[in-house]
């Protein structure tokens, strides 16, 4: 039980730490545009591989073909500027109309 302890307490400390150090050391590291924008590019594509896992893979294997499509629906809503609310409502509805219809 204290070895549990311990490590909740080492982890939020080193929680806090990271989040203090974002805007402590901001001001006293100068980033090069260039390591900017790779840095953008880089949230960009570990965010599309999260969506496409997500979208894609459940457990082990394919999640069928009705998820996908609620999240393209969603993508395309959200690309078009949308309201959040009907992005997720369209994407939900899509999905569950599919797999009401038979597709997996």
């Amino acid at each position: 039980m204290m070895t549990l302890v311990v490590a909740v307490v080492l982890l939020g400390v080193g929680t806090f730490a990271f989040r203090l150090a974002g805007p402590t050391l901001r001001a006293r590291v100068e980033i090069s545009p260039r390591v900017e924008k790779l840095m953008m590019v880089g949230v960009a594509v570990l965010f599309s591989a999260l969506v496409a896992v997500s979208a894609l893979i459940e457990g082990q294997e394919f999640a069928g073909y009705a998820r996908p499509t609620g999240v393209l629906v969603g993508g395309v809503l959200a690309w078009r500027k949308a309201p959040f609310v009907i992005v997720v409502i369209a994407a939900a509805g899509t999905a569950a109309v599919l797999r009401l219809l038979g597709v997996p």
